[in-house]
């Protein structure tokens, strides 16, 4: 009896090791820190509104955007990938705000003119939504 209650303790020890190690590298259902230099995510919210993006997106604490012929934008920055084959950085997604035709011929998302500025502080507001 005393090896099984010993070998418990042991399991839980390591279990905890190895969510405390999860959890200082961000793993926990913490999207990892994402710095956009210049973006301005108080400014995220009326860029969005700005082009019309809430009408294909759900956009959190943007009140009018309900659209549901996008993805929700609200989790966008704890995917792995943008438009499903763009790695989910910074530049990438930035890019992908500014130009994603460009990226992607024929993807529903079309050009709409956001300038570099707008879409830096659209995707430092995404990526303060975790």
């Amino acid at each position: 009896m005393l090896r099984l209650v010993s070998f418990s303790v042991a399991a839980l020890i390591l279990v905890a090791i190895g969510l405390a190690i999860t959890a200082s590298q961000g793993g926990i259902g913490v999207a990892p820190d994402r710095e956009i230099p210049g973006g301005r995510p108080d400014q995220g919210p009326m860029a969005f509104v700005k082009y019309g993006c809430g009408g294909c997106h759900e956009i959190a604490g943007v009140r009018s955007a309900k659209g549901k012929v996008g993805p929700s934008l609200t989790t966008l920055g704890e995917r792995a990938y943008i438009a499903g084959n763009l790695p989910n950085t910074p530049e990438n997604l930035v890019l992908w705000i500014i130009n994603p035709q460009g990226i992607e011929p024929g993807t529903a998302m079309p050009n709409l003119g956001v300038t570099q500025e707008d879409a830096r502080s659209m995707a430092a507001y995404i990526y303060s939504l975790h």
